[in-house]
């Protein structure tokens, strides 16, 4: 596992987008069918958008019709925190960085076999690392 980053929230509206920083630091959430990865097919891994960790491989992404690139799994053990979230008068999980702590979406208990999980990531969190 790669150390922890820690930067104020200074420093990340210097380093992100300010729709980045909206997501990754304020917990927003993209519109869907809007982000650039949700129907992204090609072989490679996601990252997170902030820092840099590798967070989902392209072998564990599905079409959940929801708009948002959706995963059966994280890439590793520990690459992802799970956050109790009851905000919007809902009771979800939220899904966060490991690494540096930026939000990056919710995961479902409504997912395939055979995690039966759907991480349901905006695309703004993520970066794409092509397959070669």
């Amino acid at each position: 596992m790669t150390d922890k980053i820690e930067r104020t929230e200074d420093e990340w509206k210097e380093t992100l987008t300010k729709d980045q920083f909206i997501v990754l630091r304020q917990k927003g959430t993209e519109a869907p069918f809007t982000g650039k990865y949700y129907e992204n097919k090609e072989d490679g891994t996601y990252l997170c958008a902030a820092c840099g960790q590798e967070l989902f491989g392209s072998d564990s992404k599905f079409d959940s019709g929801s708009g948002w690139p959706s995963f059966t799994k994280a890439i590793q053990e520990g690459r992802v925190v799970r956050k109790d979230d009851s905000s919007h008068g809902m009771k979800r999980t939220e899904i966060l960085c490991s690494r540096c702590g930026s939000h990056l979406g919710h995961v479902f208990d409504d997912g395939p076999a055979p995690t039966g999980e759907r991480f349901c990531m905006n695309s703004i969190s993520l970066d794409f690392k092509k397959e070669k």
